[in-house]
């Protein structure tokens, strides 16, 4: 199981560049995947329609208690050092697919479990 100080070592990490996704992003993405996963497992969310992309990714979560979706998305990490850690953004959605969704917001790894239960209204308290 991926946890956030697994996330933690690529900060200011420098990711190869190239036509080609290179093989520590991959390794990262997955990681960064599991981790979310984790999240969603703990929540009773599931993570839907994760889109990989070359140096980024977006995926959608489906809360547990309703039909609610947020969408997230990390920048390029090549170019925005850090930011997949410190400014993620994360926006409610109608469904899987909708990419346009609500009004962005923005998220740090380490607040992004709460600010996903903010949006599907599932806050255990």
């Amino acid at each position: 199981m991926t946890t956030l100080k697994d996330l933690q070592k690529y900060l200011n990490y420098e990711f190869s560049s190239g036509c080609y996704t290179g093989e520590d992003y991959k390794v990262f993405q997955t990681k960064y995947i599991n981790y979310l996963k984790a999240i969603c497992r703990n929540n009773r969310w599931k993570l839907v329609n994760v889109g990989k992309n070359h140096y980024c990714f977006s995926a959608f979560i489906k809360g547990g208690t309703e039909n609610k979706y947020v969408y997230i998305s990390i920048s390029d990490v090549r170019y925005f050092s850090n930011e997949w850690y410190k400014h993620i953004l994360i926006r409610t959605a109608k469904n899987e697919v909708d990419y346009h969704g609500g009004f962005n917001q923005y998220a740090s790894l380490e607040s992004l479990e709460w600010k996903v239960a903010k949006l599907l209204g599932e806050l255990p308290f």
